[in-house]
């Protein structure tokens, strides 16, 4: 089963709604506990993705 990837630090981001630690909305931190382990990877590699093209913008900025 696929670990949370909550660090504890939890707070929301305004201007993305994402939290700071984790990088999930408020939707995908409610659903992790009821979600299939199949559904938690495809969060985890959403985040990925998520954090990949946050680390490019800004690295272009």
């Amino acid at each position: 089963m696929p670990v949370s990837p909550c660090i504890g630090i939890c707070m929301l981001d305004p201007a993305t709604r994402e939290c700071r630690g984790c990088h999930r909305t408020t939707a995908e931190i409610a659903a992790w506990y009821r979600a299939s382990a199949a559904e938690k990877r495809e969060l985890l590699a959403r985040l990925e993705r998520r954090l990949s093209t946050a680390r490019e913008s800004d690295t272009s900025r």
